[in-house]
């Protein structure tokens, strides 16, 4: 506990295989999540039914196993910019003393990775700061938050979404 009587609250491990092209970082998981130990796990968390929406896989019907297995076996790899830190609640602006996730050693044990999707501005502005000038070697997407906090219609999050799928498809990341 801190002073102000904060618990240090512990991130989850990345998921992720040694061929993922794609990398999607959330800011650090909600309340739901760390209860579940599952990566947006929060049901009302749109994460599941964007990437799936996108990508045409049956990630939102699929259960939290095979959600994992379906990432890896389409080259998807989830973590998080914040491997620690202390929050009341799930909200990003009430993130205190967060302790960054060490990309950059991910970074250097995925040859393939070609895309970088931040899921939310929270994800974006830390994640960026972190990587420096080597997120001058992937095609960086700063992506509307999937979390039910975020306001943002379901059609407009999946019109950014979107992007994803171009970027994959793009024959020049093969």
């Amino acid at each position: 506990m801190s002073a102000d009587g904060l618990p240090r609250l512990l991130g989850l491990k990345p998921h992720v295989a040694p061929d993922a092209r794609l990398l999607v970082l959330g800011s650090f998981p909600g309340v739901a999540s760390l209860q579940a130990q599952q990566y947006y796990g929060h049901p009302r968390n749109q994460l599941w039914r964007l990437l799936g929406d996108s990508l045409g896989l049956p990630l939102a019907a699929a259960d939290y196993p095979r959600r994992l297995n379906l990432l890896l076996e389409n080259r998807i790899g989830l973590w998080d910019v914040i491997s620690e830190t202390q929050r009341r609640g799930s909200l990003d602006s009430d993130i205190r003393d967060p302790r960054p996730s060490d990309l950059l050693a991910l970074l250097a044990r995925l040859p393939a990775l070609r895309v970088i999707a931040f899921n939310g501005a929270t994800a974006a502005k830390i994640g960026l700061r972190q990587l420096g000038p080597v997120a001058d070697n992937y095609r960086i997407l700063a992506l509307p938050s999937s979390s039910p906090a975020y306001t943002l219609a379901y059609a407009g999050k999946l019109a950014a979404w979107g992007a994803i799928a171009d970027e994959l498809n793009d024959s020049s990341y093969e």
